[in-house]
Parts: C-alpha cells; structure tokens; sequence
C-alpha cells in the first residue's frame, strides 16, 4: 500500500508539467526529511552516484551523434540503402528502415533519428506515392530503433544503476535491434505487395551503382562497426568505445566529408553539454528519490511480497512489462528507468533474473513507448517535421506497435536471442 501510494503521487506529481529532475529531488528529498529529519546526506548520496566513470560514455556518445548529424551523413546513408532495394515492392520503405538502423548505431537517440532521417525520407516516399500515414509510420518505428541498437544513452543509465556491464547490454541489444529491423523491412515489403496503393519502383541498380554508393557511405557505415567490434572483442570498454568513436566522427565530419568546420564542432559540444546535464540531474533527483525508498524498506517489502505469492520469474517478468507499457503512455523513457529500476532490482536479483536480458526487455518496451500516445516523442517529433496532425502519425504507427510487442514476446520467450552474443564476449581487463 505504501509504495502504490508513493507512486502514484509521483506520477501525479510529473503529471503537472513540474521538470522530472525537480519533482524526483523534491518529492524524494521531502520524504527523506519526514523519515530522518535531516537533508544532510543528500550531497554526498547524489556525488556518489553521479562519480562514476561509466557516466562519461553519455557526453561522448551524444558528441560523435551530434557531429555526424551535422556532418550530413545521413544523406549517403540513405542513397546507399535506397540503392540496395529500390526495385522491391515498399524499396524506399525498406530504404527509411535500413537508414534508421545505421543510424541507430551512430546517435544513440531515437528522436534524432527519427528526426535525422525523417527530414529526408519523408518527402522522399510522399513523392513516390506512398499513403502519408505509411510514410510517418515507418518513420516513426525506425526512429525507436535508436535506443535499442547500440550505443544507448537509456542502457548506459540503466547499466549504472544495475551496476550491470555496460558493453554487454550494448551487444544484447544489437541482435534483437536486428530481429526488430528485420520485421518492420518485412512489413514494409508485404504491405506494400498486398496493398491497394502502389508505390512507385525504380529500375534495379546494377552492380557499379551499388558499389559506388556503398563506397561513398562506407566511412559513416565504418564508425559502428569498429565501436561494436572493439566492444565484443575486448579491444576498449564502452566509456573508451565513446572516445575511440568520437575521434572517428571527427575524422569523418571533418577530414574526409569536410561538411564541419569549428563552429560546429562548438556546437555539436555544446548540445552534448546540454543533454549530458539534463540526464545528469534527472539522475541525481532519482538518486534521492531512490535513497529514500531504500529507507522505508520499499524494495525489501517488495521481495517479501513475490515470496508469499510464489509470482516466480516470468510472472514478475509479465506483470513489469505490463507496468512499463501503461506507464510509457504517460512518462518518457529515462524516467521509466529511474523511478523503477532501483525499486525492482533486489527482486530481480532474488528471483535469479539476468539484469542484462531484463534491460533489453525494458528498452524494447520503452521503444514501444515512444509511438504510443499521448505521450510518444517519435509521434511529435514527426509532427514537427511534418506539420501534421497526431491522427494520421497514430494511425501509422499502430502497426508497428503490433510488431514489437511480438518480438518483445519472442525475446521474452527465448532469452539467448539477447544473451547468447555478451556470452561470447572477450571482457576487457582494463
């Protein structure tokens, strides 16, 4: 009864438009007075948590996106997928979704790519005839792709406060990232097949055009590989991947491309300053919130509740993931994973649940998250770039939330398509 209560003023409290990091550290610091009567040990509570060096992946990680957005990048990158399947039935479809997981691989974010490749896709398949709301889905879909395929700014806050190894949840999620590629291209193709609508089809390209276009996107396609690679063979760390990829975009934007000068370099760091900050203090205001729960024995209680019920693994497994769908129609994805990670964590580790395949559950569900209303960024942010109406943004994504809440299913069902590849990782010893 005392943690529904708490939760649910919470949510109410965030309900009201009050900034997440102030009414996480507001209504967490007023609990904590009324428990020990003293604010004393806030500061060191929230330092502890924020001095931890994995933390540095975030800057960096957002840095290399916003230099290789900048960079336009994105341009080659969908010529080159576009070329590739611009004869199949929904080709530029296909072309939108394979963009979006390259893509995925280099922001981290799924409302810049959303954004990134909308800007060009959009126009793009209404001009070859495509039903608008086909065009925003696709986009839309594509886009959640960001925070599941690696390198993830909701994994690496995830992986700190599980104190989880955050190059493993980045190889986790590469494989159902593809299986979720996969589906939505499959999708695109049968739909566009069996449809009443036909899109226009371009000629097949002949093997020149496709190695020159492959040729021209190849230095943008190489920053992912070498990051993932150097990851999975114990090269570099995740914090030392977000360098190491870090220089390569600024090898890319700014000596081979040559679309980058100073000014957006500053820019680009700036912009990195900004969201590192935001996500820094929404993760303090977690810290106390989450410090305080701790206090009232929240989790504790928690786990002596599933005993008495004898829930087991996948009923609790369940029951999460229904939470976490309700509660992403109404909160975005960060503050998902701060409110509720710290509270369900002593259970997971007393019902044996690897937190590595628990995190990709909880990214795929809050990729969900993201195209539902009424409160999914994607759907916005492709009312940004279009000047739609949320109706038809909706009616287009639908689908696609079918789609994932089956591979979330098939995940859920078959672990080792998440686990099987950190398994065969060479750990780095520095």
């Amino acid at each position: 009864m005392t943690i529904a209560l708490i939760l649910v003023t919470l949510l109410l409290l965030l309900l009201t438009g009050l900034p997440i990091f102030a009414g996480l550290a507001l209504y967490g610091g007023g609990l904590l007075l009324a428990v020990q009567g003293t604010l004393g040990s806030v500061a060191g509570i929230i330092f502890g948590e924020l001095n931890e060096y994995l933390l540095v992946a975030i800057p960096l990680f957002a840095f290399m996106a916003y230099l290789m957005i900048r960079g336009k990048v994105v341009d080659d990158l969908y010529d080159a997928a576009y070329t590739f399947t611009r004869h199949w039935p929904g080709g530029l479809a296909v072309a939108t979704i394979l963009a979006c997981t390259v893509f995925a691989a280099i922001s981290g974010s799924s409302v810049a790519t959303a954004l990134t490749i909308g800007a060009v896709a959009i126009p793009q398949m209404l001009r070859y005839g495509y039903d608008r709301r086909v065009a925003y889905g696709v986009v839309a879909a594509g886009g959640t792709l960001g925070i599941l395929i690696p390198p993830s700014g909701p994994m690496i806050l995830y992986g700190v406060i599980t104190d989880s190894s955050i190059g493993k949840l980045f190889i986790a999620g590469i494989v159902p990232g593809l299986i979720m590629s996969a589906v939505f291209m499959a999708w695109a193709v049968l739909r566009s097949a069996t449809g009443t609508q036909q899109a226009r089809r371009d000629a097949p390209a002949s093997a020149r055009e496709k190695w020159l276009a492959l040729r021209k996107a190849g230095w943008s396609l190489a920053l992912p590989v070498c990051v993932l690679l150097g990851m999975y063979l114990g090269v570099f760390t995740a914090t030392e991947a977000a360098a190491v990829g870090t220089w390569m975009a600024l090898l890319v934007t700014v000596v081979i491309y040559r679309t980058v000068g100073w000014r957006e370099i500053w820019t680009s760091a700036l912009d990195a300053c900004r969201l590192s900050s935001m996500l820094y203090m929404i993760l303090a205001g977690a810290t106390v919130f989450s410090h305080v729960l701790t206090k009232l024995r929240i989790p504790q209680q928690i786990v002596e509740s599933l005993t008495s019920v004898n829930l087991g693994a996948l009923g609790f497994i369940v029951i999460m993931m229904l939470l976490i769908l309700l509660l992403g129609m109404f909160l975005e994805t960060i503050s998902i994973i701060l409110v509720t990670t710290p509270i369900i964590l002593p259970a997971l580790h007393h019902l044996d649940i690897d937190p590595i395949w628990y995190g990709v559950l909880l990214v795929i569900n809050l990729e969900v998250a993201l195209i539902t209303p009424p409160v999914g960024m994607n759907l916005f942010t492709i009312k940004a770039i279009t000047g739609s109406t949320l109706a038809p943004i909706i009616r287009g994504a639908l689908p696609y939330v079918a789609l994932m809440l089956v591979v979330l299913a098939l995940i859920l069902w078959w672990p080792d398509l998440a686990l099987w590849l950190p398994r065969t990782m060479v750990q780095n010893a520095g």
